[in-house]
């Protein structure tokens, strides 16, 4: 299976170079850098989030090995999706799926089900790759895609499936969850809301985020990816959560009264 890039020439260029440039102008190649157990990062157009994903990135020390976790924003038939095998593109090269770590993966859920075509069209894990390409040559990955009707307790056994998977597979892993924030409210809507929700994911606080969510009708598409990474980051002994960068797009495109919000959070 090969997956060709969906949002290549839409929410990064297409072009090697022009990609490599841009993300160059992203990243802060002084920042310094910590070994994570997950990070937490944006999945829109490069221009509007590419900021906070270079920061969020360029704060940590990258591993070898990935799991993606993203929602999907198509209307799709399997609501925990995952490739064990395959090889995606982006403009700045190849990735390959790790099929042992998938494997390993799926031995502790039943949740999960195979199935690339719920990846073949969904931007939220592709938009994190050529990040990671920049900073890393070669690199494996398991792409995970979460519709909107998983539940709490899903995503806990999610959470735990992708911890043990981790331990047994006894190499550094890195997980990824990709979200955006608010969409669609002002910027003072945007930043009352999505902090509301970020102070649970600092606070490690998997069911609190999950339920302030959903009680506060926040507009976080990627909530359940977020939420089953903490739990699988507490599994793995997570101290501590930092907020590395906040913003909205309002502050590229100079709109404040319809914003998406975007938060870079590393977890240690």
């Amino acid at each position: 299976m090969r997956r060709k890039p969906s949002v290549a020439g839409y929410f990064y260029p297409d072009n090697s170079a022009t990609l490599r440039d841009m993300i160059e102008k992203m990243v802060d190649p002084q920042a310094d850098k910590e070994k994570a157990i997950s990070v937490i990062s944006p999945h829109a157009a490069f221009i509007y989030s590419g900021k906070v994903a270079g920061s969020v990135y360029s704060s940590i020390i990258l591993p070898e090995n990935f799991i993606i976790l993203g929602p999907n924003h198509q209307h799709v038939s399997t609501n925990m999706s995952i490739m064990k095998q395959g090889i995606w593109e982006t403009p700045l090269g190849e990735v390959s799926i790790n099929g042992t770590l998938a494997d390993l993966i799926m031995k502790n859920s039943d949740l999960l089900k195979e199935n690339a075509e719920n990846h073949a069209q969904e931007h939220s894990l592709e938009v994190q790759v050529p990040f990671i390409q920049y900073f890393k040559g070669k690199i494996t990955f398991v792409p995970i895609s979460i519709g909107s009707l998983a539940a709490y307790e899903d995503l806990e056994e999610l959470g735990k499936a992708i911890a043990g998977a981790i331990r047994e597979f006894g190499q550094d892993v890195l997980i990824v969850a990709s979200t955006d924030m608010s969409h669609y409210v002002s910027q003072e809507v945007a930043e009352k809301k999505d902090f509301l929700a970020i102070n649970k994911i600092l606070d490690l606080d998997a069911a609190g985020l999950y339920d302030v969510v959903k009680k506060e009708n926040i507009s976080m598409c990627g909530f359940q990816p977020t939420t089953a990474t903490i739990i699988a980051s507490k599994e793995l002994k997570a101290k501590k959560a930092d907020l590395i960068k906040y913003q909205t797009s309002g502050e590229v495109s100079g709109d404040y009264l319809k914003v998406v919000g975007y938060a870079g959070i590393r977890i240690t």
